[in-house]
């Protein structure tokens, strides 16, 4: 099950997700979700039961496996190098208008499917005072494991919910008063940093849309966007990786709600 569409079906399905590593394991834990298993290097038996040893107490009907690391690659397809890994119970999905209630910053995947890349536009999203997180149907499951253990767990601190429809889950933001940008190089689009930007930076609401790597932001979308904005870059360079460019643009429009912390 390497490949990320099959988990997220087969993940969904069973109702578990996977956290890898110790540390993700317990913010998972402290975020209130359950196990279902543990699977342990024999080698890290001892050192999993100091570190776990809460989690084994409150949740003794929860196995734990173990076994060398030559079996334990077989198992699982990658080599289980950071401690632990557990299977643990999905909870239930949010609704989109629970997400938005209260929020004032809200980060929108558009297809991002890469696990990778949203990990880590989740983890920038949480550090730098974001609300929540809106994923169009195409977009990659924050809860498939490559993806949590690129945002160490951060997801677990981070609403987020699915729309049904899209372009067209826009229009819940639009109700709930947000203003929504779009991060994508075009001929209207704000240099962020500068003055003319200053107005998206305070705004109440925003709601930043994010695109896939490569294709970016669609054009049906950004017909829907308030407005446009782009990383200023020097000559002959155009874009950043995903990740990077999102984690500039979440701290440019972060506006009154960083600066009130």
């Amino acid at each position: 099950m390497t490949d990320a569409a099959l988990r997220r079906a087969a993940d969904a399905e069973h109702g578990v997700f996977l956290a890898e590593s110790t540390p993700v394991v317990r913010r998972a834990l402290d975020a209130g979700c359950r196990p279902v298993s543990f699977l342990l290097p024999q080698r890290y038996l001892e050192t999993a039961a100091k570190q776990l040893a809460d989690a084994f107490e409150t949740f003794p009907e929860a196995p734990v496996f173990t076994g060398d690391d030559e079996l334990l690659s077989q198992l699982t397809g990658f080599h289980l190098h950071r401690g632990a890994l557990a299977a643990m119970e999905r909870p239930a999905p949010r609704p989109v208008d629970e997400v938005l209630a209260g929020a004032r910053r809200v980060l929108v995947a558009e297809d991002l499917t890469d696990p990778t890349n949203l990990g880590a536009i989740v983890r920038s999203a949480v550090a730098l005072g974001w609300d929540g997180l809106l994923l169009s149907p195409r977009a990659a499951d924050p809860l498939y494991r490559r993806a949590i253990r690129v945002s160490m767990g951060t997801v677990f601190r981070l609403p987020y919910a699915r729309a049904t429809e899209w372009p067209a889950g826009l229009d819940d933001l639009n109700k709930a008063g947000f203003a929504v940008v779009g991060l994508e190089v075009t001929e209207k689009a704000l240099d962020l940093g500068t003055p003319e930007a200053t107005a998206l930076r305070h705004a109440n609401k925003l709601a930043l849309v994010v695109g896939a790597e490569g294709p970016g932001v669609r054009a049906e979308t950004l017909k829907m966007c308030d407005a446009h904005v782009k990383i200023p870059m020097p000559a002959g360079v155009d874009s950043l990786n995903v990740g990077a460019a999102t984690a500039v643009a979440l701290w440019e429009l972060a506006g009154i709600r960083l600066a009130s912390r």
